[in-house]
């Protein structure tokens, strides 16, 4: 819409400045005798208009096309992700075919011949009164040429798919989703253009004892009942090793200890962050019969006097219990508030 009106402002403006042209339109509706705004100096307001609104309004004949960009998922290690590391990925891109250096015909660009839609232009011209536009031919795309015979090896498309190597570098501290972007690996230009680029995206697998806090590395640490209540010592694995780390006694499950350096590198240079070791006591999913005796006969032994959470519960329990409107529901079997497929809480 915006074409038309400017190109209706420049045939009006060369009717109106020119006196002998403005008589000639006032007396016959037309500067030439023929049609109103008729005439080569018409033609000449038209190709003016565009050659400087051309290329605003994307008249102008193309004269290269970039390539694509191309993607490609690279799944890491939770420990690589996160101090970095290099890859090799192996891909596939379309590649200028030898057969026909990248013409799509048969002998090369001897095989080329002008294109019939467009006689060789390129672009597709249409008038309509005194306004004329101008669009690139889907024939030839705006090159203007076809193939004679269309090369057998790439079947007229100039590309071919090969397989392609880079090593890419993965920095510190990546993240699941993070993009490193490889310029001009992607699919090579049309008509000289530049290649696009390849998007390198980082999936990370999942750890299973990892986490992530920003840059603190949480790890989940299961012990027996016997190492929380007497200490322990136990082998933490982190990002780069294992750590000896000491269980103090009397250690209560979801306890957190730190190791200072031990957690992730930080994005903008400095000290690692630190890793935070989360302590869970594990309940034994299956007992022997000498097993079982003895866990009962400590249950006898463990009162409210060594158990200070346990105690804590009892009295805010008897007071819930003696306050106004209390009232036995009965027995209840209890259930998982949540459970996976398996049956398993979570």
């Amino acid at each position: 819409m915006a074409e038309e009106h400017f190109k209706e402002l420049s045939i009006a403006y060369s009717v109106l400045s020119d006196e002998d042209k403005r008589s000639r339109y006032d007396r016959y509706g037309s500067v030439d005798g023929a049609s109103p705004f008729g005439g080569p100096d018409i033609t000449a307001a038209t190709e003016f208009f565009d050659a400087i609104f051309g290329d605003l309004f994307g008249l102008s004949r193309k004269k290269s096309t970039a390539g694509r960009d191309l993607r490609y998922t690279l799944e890491l290690d939770f420990e690589e992700a996160a101090l970095g590391c290099e890859k090799v990925v192996i891909f596939e891109r379309p590649e200028d075919c030898d057969a026909c250096f990248g013409t799509g015909a048969e002998g090369g660009a001897a095989g080329l011949t002008a294109c019939a839609r467009c006689n060789g232009e390129g672009v597709i011209r249409k008038k309509a009164g005194f306004l004329s536009s101008r669009r690139e031919c889907l024939g030839c795309g705006g090159t203007g040429q076809v193939p004679r015979v269309a090369c057998k090896t790439c079947e007229g498309a100039g590309l071919v798919d090969r397989e392609r190597r880079y090593r890419v570098h993965i920095p510190p501290a990546s993240t699941g989703g993070s993009t490193q972007r490889v310029p001009r690996e992607g699919a090579p230009g049309r008509r000289g253009g530049p290649a696009g680029d390849l998007h390198v995206i980082v999936r990370v697998r999942p750890h299973p004892i990892y986490g992530r806090e920003d840059d603190v590395l949480t790890i989940d640490v299961p012990v027996t009942f016997a190492e929380a209540a007497l200490g322990a010592e136990v082998d933490v694995p982190v990002l780069d090793g294992h750590v000896r780390m000491k269980i103090p006694p009397a250690t209560q499950g979801g306890s957190v200890f730190r190791l200072r350096g031990k957690g992730f590198p930080r994005a903008a240079g400095g000290p690692r962050g630190d890793a935070h070791v989360r302590i869970s006591v594990e309940t034994p999913t299956a007992l022997g019969d000498e097993a079982r005796g003895l866990i009962a006969r400590l249950g006898d032994l463990l009162d409210d006097d060594v158990l200070p959470r346990r105690r804590q519960f009892h009295e805010a329990s008897r007071k819930a219990l003696d306050g106004e409107g209390a009232h036995d529901d009965g027995q209840q079997a209890a259930e998982p508030a949540h459970a996976d497929e398996k049956g398993r809480a979570s």
